[in-house]
């Protein structure tokens, strides 16, 4: 049997996607910023893809700008945030609600479990001059709102907090860290590629300024992805070129890309309710299968967690060894981000959870989807169950380990 459990690496292509690009792809190839007709045919559908999207996030269309997918629209919403604030002063070039007054805006604020598309460019930020503080979270990956509120200073002039953890599913209280960041004038930025077509978000009410989407993680194709910008919130290009974007983003559009990750984002939009039903009931039943196996640790919030995300840590196994054993029974898996797979550290995630080394090692993130049905349920835990064991077999440590309570 084959089973892909790593959906939150990438979805596969849905059919409706494939279908709504096809034409584009072939016989409607017009460059979308060309003035004849199978051009405007082009400009057209990439126009509608828009409209579909923001309609999806309760956004207007005008606030919606596509890139080449979520690393971007992370990268532009740091850099351009700070690069726009830079001499305007700390909470918008103005006085804030407390009465203070504007300094020069040198200052931002993430989290400790953002993906590295946020943490690396903070981190280049700071080599540039900017200050960072980045935010501890607490065993089960969650951010405090009152850490942002303590946090904040007259200088701040962005806060990153991802909407959902990629790797522990862990949903972050965003709302309430969106409301302390305008009510000191701040701009608030989540990293919602992971969430997005997976749980409801409506920006018509949600407190965020900017919010980075990759059309791969719903259903959609490789290479595209958006950045929310609300109204008001204006920042430099990040790409100089034909001034593609109105202005902000140059390149030639990827109007089969766009179409087809409108096409995904409409679909899953339109099935979420019944999808995260039918999902969550089976990472249910994946968690509690998993959870019997000795030294076996669930990670992430048990209860706030993206439907399809069941992420553990077995002591005294490779978690290396674990995906490639699952991948000769059928399975796709995967011991943390996809992103940075090749790396031979731990986890920044898990180890921000406050793992030790040596256990972090043993990660296993398993993600499905409404297409998972239960006979592959089945199998994946007799897989996981039968992979942990024959690691555990090879271990030197484990014989120890078995004779004592692991922390």
């Amino acid at each position: 049997m084959f089973v892909y459990a790593d959906n939150a690496a990438t979805m596969p292509l849905s059919p409706a996607a494939l279908s709504a690009m096809r034409p584009f792809l072939e016989e409607n190839y017009g460059n979308a910023s060309s003035i004849y007709s199978v051009a405007r045919d082009a400009r057209r559908a990439l126009e509608d893809a828009r409209r579909t999207i923001a309609g999806a996030l309760g956004a207007a269309p005008e606030e919606i700008y596509f890139t080449a997918g979520g690393t971007e629209a992370d990268n532009w919403a740091l850099v351009g945030a700070c690069e726009a604030k830079r001499n305007q002063g700390g909470q918008g070039g103005q006085r804030d609600r407390g009465g203070r007054g504007a300094q020069d805006g040198r200052h931002m604020i993430v989290s400790a479990i953002e993906h590295h598309a946020v943490l690396h460019t903070a981190q280049h930020l700071q080599k540039q001059g900017f200050e960072l503080t980045v935010l501890p979270v607490d065993k089960l990956g969650r951010v405090a709102a009152s850490q942002v509120q303590e946090a904040l200073r007259p200088d701040t002039v962005l806060v990153s907090c991802m909407t959902a953890n990629n790797e522990v599913g862990t949903i972050q209280p965003i709302e309430e860290i969106g409301r302390l960041c305008h009510a000191s004038g701040v701009w608030f930025h989540t990293d919602a590629v992971q969430a997005i077509g997976h749980i409801p978000l409506d920006l018509s009410s949600l407190p965020v300024d900017m919010l980075s989407l990759s059309g791969h993680k719903f259903g959609g194709p490789k290479g595209i992805g958006a950045l929310f910008l609300r109204r008001g919130v204006r920042l430099p290009p990040l790409l100089h070129g034909g001034g593609h974007e109105r202005g902000l983003r140059s390149g030639t559009e990827n109007v089969a890309g766009a179409v087809g990750m409108a096409a995904a984002l409409r679909e899953s939009t339109l099935g979420m309710a019944e999808d995260i039903r039918r999902t969550s009931a089976m990472r249910d039943r994946l968690i509690a299968a998993l959870s019997a196996i000795p030294y076996a640790f669930l990670t992430g919030d048990p209860e706030n967690r993206l439907p399809g995300n069941a992420s553990f840590v077995f002591a005294c196994v490779e978690g290396e060894s674990l995906v490639l054993n699952l991948d000769m029974a059928g399975v796709c898996a995967s011991s943390g981000s996809a992103c940075s797979s090749g790396s031979l550290d731990p986890s920044h995630v898990l180890l921000a959870l406050g793992l030790p080394h040596e256990v972090a090692h043993g990660s296993l993130r398993l993600t499905i989807s409404g297409d998972t049905t239960p006979e592959q349920v089945d199998y994946l835990i007799s897989q996981v169950i039968a992979a942990v064991a024959r690691g555990r077999a090879m271990s030197p440590l484990w014989d120890a380990a078995a004779q004592k309570p692991i922390q």
